[in-house]
């Protein structure tokens, strides 16, 4: 679509977005705002590297079906100088649902395992079975691991070293598994049995255990391997249960498969709530906390625990140093979406336009 259509729509809406409007969806719709903002309401926001958020929105803008999205697609695809075209382009719009702004931040994790299972290779990273799929929920995780049905029927995609870390592999939702041989599994979400996720970190706060400002992923693994029996107790408090495929195609230089099933990366990408944010999304992201972060990201991923219109969690990278960074995140802020033009102002009541 030709560049000057884009143009003009951008100078005849201009003045909305200088003025901040505000909208709320229509009675029954939820209680939820949209402001449409400009570009220099955003702190940060000229000081950033949009190149960089460019090259990653280009890597799923494509699988992006809505005719407004292609457009702009098609046109990112020509080189345009990458501040000046989401700025053109786009318009940020800040979704409010009534709740607090909260990133935290996510990691693909590297497990030691084996193809085999063995005396240390113990733990079964499982395939998703057929009536997990037909089934909605399906067993407790409790059930899953307790009732043998798993066993015998050829669902391991590979056994691993350590149940914790497994457990957390499943938060993550994809991981590398390092085999004895030097070489690595690759696997990525496959699906999951239904059953909400519980947070085993707000628990033993609630028990008493920790305070919440003490809690990390690397405090709750520790008191789970002090505590092998209570430990054990503590993860099946978290229902939910994932399942996995193998994604071993996908270059080791390259990120781990996001929901849209294409390579997430360090630093520019979000999993956000897609009933709120629509998944290959810009998504400007204002951080605060003891190290703020202003930065474009693309929305590319999701999770069970990522829910609400202010909620995203950042991808770090791969590996132990990644994991550390992820597990401190836990910060306040605001983020707006970055929607097309047109899409932006169809937000509108008519009674705005």
């Amino acid at each position: 679509m030709a560049v000057g259509f884009y143009r003009r729509l951008s100078h005849a809406l201009a003045a909305w977005a200088f003025a901040g409007v505000c909208f709320v969806t229509p009675a029954g719709a939820g209680d939820v705002t949209y402001r449409v903002m400009d570009f220099d309401q955003l702190d940060g926001w000229a000081e950033d590297d949009h190149a960089a958020a460019l090259k990653v929105f280009l890597n799923t803008c494509k699988d992006m079906p809505n005719p407004d999205w292609r457009a702009v697609c098609k046109y990112a695809n020509t080189d345009p100088e990458p501040r000046q075209f989401f700025e053109l382009f786009f318009r940020p719009v800040l979704i409010d649902d009534g709740q607090d702004a909260l990133f935290t931040g996510y990691f693909e994790p590297e497990l030691d395992g084996d193809t085999r299972p063995s005396n240390r290779y113990r733990y079964p990273v499982y395939r998703m079975p057929a009536e997990a799929r037909a089934s909605n929920p399906w067993l407790t995780r409790r059930e899953i691991l307790g009732s043998g049905v798993m066993a015998g029927r050829g669902l391991e995609i590979a056994w691993v070293d350590d149940p914790v870390e497994l457990f957390f592999l499943q938060i993550q939702g994809s991981g590398r598994i390092r085999l004895p041989n030097g070489k690595y599994i690759r696997v990525g979400y496959r699906g999951a049995n239904g059953h909400p996720y519980r947070s085993i970190g707000v628990e033993l706060v609630a028990r008493g255990i920790y305070e919440a400002h003490q809690v990390s992923a690397e405090v709750i693994k520790n008191w789970v391997r002090r505590n092998p029996v209570e430990g054990e107790e503590l993860l099946y408090h978290n229902p939910s249960y994932v399942f996995f495929r193998e994604v071993s195609q996908v270059p080791s230089d390259q990120g781990p498969l996001g929901a849209m099933n294409r390579s997430v990366t360090s630093m520019r990408s979000i999993a956000v709530d897609p009933s709120f944010v629509k998944l290959g999304a810009p998504v400007w992201v204002e951080k605060d906390g003891a190290d703020p972060l202003r930065r474009l990201m693309i929305a590319q991923d999701t999770g069970s625990a990522i829910k609400g219109a202010q909620r995203a969690d950042v991808f770090f990278g791969t590996g132990d140093a990644a994991g550390k960074a992820a597990g401190r995140l836990r910060d306040p802020g605001r983020m707006m979406v970055l929607l097309p033009i047109q899409r932006a102002y169809a937000l509108l009541p008519e009674s705005a336009i």
